[in-house]
């Protein structure tokens, strides 16, 4: 039996390193549920009850496992479903694959049953959307939906209508004008710190007499680190939700959580604090942090996109959390 697109489509997820997929059956995808059931041992395949679930939990294992999360659904409705569970991991910044079925390809444009116009649905919560709509365009679409999601941290969706991934996949890329080559990999950017602008982080912190901390999603892998900087600085922990686990509560100088759900601690912390170190976060409520023109700031962050979208940053660090606190270190 020859390799049709569906059956490429799993080994190149295999290629990537995927391993569970969350997902539930339909007519859109039976063409991928047979390819699933022709390499069972390949994959982990969780069968929710509902493919809302399967967005939820393939951005649930993403965030425990800092793997892309991979779920699959029908054309129609069941893609619909999946909208409020990748929302949530557009949301947190994490990196979440959503395979999609849809009617024939043959098909669209006429009103067919359960025809939903998916790139537009997909859109808003995508980083990247896109339709395979001939065999030798899936491996380059699969390819960069996977580099987004993975480098960009975001959500991204390839949609595969029933009778492409029926196809005969082609055995090797034609060469040739109008097609595209790929391959399957990601190398993660590192951004590094200047040595002056360490400097000059550690001269605002040096100078703060009440040093507040406000550790993010960020901190997560930077717990050694973290702890040794609020000890330098004689500085307080408050922790955003989704870095409830970057530093014990047990730690005398870990106020809990902040925000909403927060603690009174962490209220006090950030509202008599004279200076204030923000790593790797993007903690929504400015009503919880230091007043404008209270406190002077620095800001620990891997993405440009998040220095100074929450407070008036004075020194902003690009880099990892834990190497950047480790450098950062000596000069407090």
């Amino acid at each position: 039996m020859s390799s049709t697109v569906a059956d490429q489509l799993l080994e190149r997820l295999s290629q990537w390193g995927v391993k569970r997929v969350f997902g539930y059956p339909g007519d859109g995808i039976n063409g991928i549920m047979g390819a699933m059931g022709r390499r069972a041992e390949a994959f982990d395949y969780i069968r929710v009850r509902h493919e809302e679930m399967a967005a939820f939990m393939a951005g649930a294992h993403a965030k425990f496992t800092g793997e892309v999360g991979v779920c699959l659904a029908t054309s129609g409705p069941g893609a619909i479903h999946l909208l409020n569970g990748l929302y949530d991991a557009r949301m947190d910044h994490q990196p979440v694959l959503a395979i999609v079925g849809q009617q024939a390809a043959t098909a669209l444009g006429s009103d067919y049953q359960q025809e939903v116009d998916l790139q537009s649905l997909f859109k808003d919560v995508s980083a990247y959307v896109e339709t395979v709509v001939s065999p030798a365009q899936l491996l380059h679409v699969l390819d960069r939906a996977l580099r987004v999601a993975v480098g960009e941290r975001q959500v991204a969706t390839v949609i595969v209508p029933n009778d492409v991934q029926q196809m005969a996949a082609p055995k090797r890329q034609p060469h040739e004008h109008g097609h595209v080559m790929s391959a399957v990999g990601f190398v993660q950017p590192r951004p590094y710190a200047r040595d002056a602008d360490l400097e000059a982080a550690a001269a605002i912190l040096n100078r703060g007499r009440r040093v507040a901390i406000l550790a993010g999603a960020g901190a997560l892998g930077a717990h050694r680190q973290l702890e040794a900087v609020a000890e330098r600085l004689a500085a307080g922990v408050a922790k955003a939700l989704l870095g409830k686990a970057a530093v014990s509560d047990d730690l005398p100088y870990v106020t809990g959580s902040i925000g909403l759900l927060g603690t009174r601690a962490s209220s006090m912390l950030m509202s008599h604090c004279d200076t204030l170190l923000i790593v790797g976060s993007t903690f929504p409520y400015s009503e919880f942090l230091p007043k404008a023109g209270q406190a002077r700031a620095v800001q620990i962050d891997l993405y440009p996109r998040n220095i100074g979208i929450r407070y008036p940053i004075d020194q902003a660090l690009l880099g990892d959390a834990g190497e950047t606190l480790e450098r950062l270190l000596p000069l407090l």
